[in-house]
């Protein structure tokens, strides 16, 4: 994972999840130039300024809803790993709106960002859930995305 990001710098949304300390982690091996880890989770951001000294690590609040905040977000970046979601299938079916907002639209304004900032590399992380989805979770995160990340390839 070290040669594609030497001197890049990179975006991961859903940074303070468990995929997203991870990447975070790999991406300070590499010679990255800038990771910026943005989360609507607080306190997970505060853990993270604790585990990752790194200078070379930024860490923005805010949330993929916010199409404003991930414009701001995407400036200047090469590559974006999305791994922002709802993912807990139980919660999502008992809160179908704030899924959609999240898993739908919130993928939709990383893209639109990633189109907005001529962002090089943008790549999805997503989970099970999508293959033959039964669930709320797995349908907001199956055709919708993959319809959405064909319209960004016809860009």
């Amino acid at each position: 994972m070290t040669q594609p990001y030497a001197g890049k710098k990179v975006l991961v949304t859903g940074g303070t999840g468990s995929i997203g300390r991870e990447l975070t982690t790999q991406l300070l091996r590499s010679r990255v130039d800038v990771v910026r880890v943005l989360s609507n989770d607080e306190n997970g951001l505060f853990d993270m300024q604790q585990q990752f000294t790194d200078q070379r690590v930024r860490y923005l609040l805010g949330d993929v809803r916010d199409q404003d905040r991930m414009k701001t977000a995407a400036q200047d970046i090469d590559f974006v790993f999305h791994a922002a979601a709802l993912k807990h299938v139980p919660i999502g079916e008992y809160n179908p709106f704030e899924l959609v907002m999240t898993n739908v639209v919130g993928m939709k304004n990383v893209i639109d960002a990633c189109l907005y900032n001529d962002v090089e590399t943008f790549v999805l992380i997503s989970t099970d859930k999508t293959v033959n989805p039964v669930s709320t979770v797995g349908a907001s995160k199956s055709e919708l995305n993959k319809s959405q990340a064909q319209a960004c390839a016809d860009s």
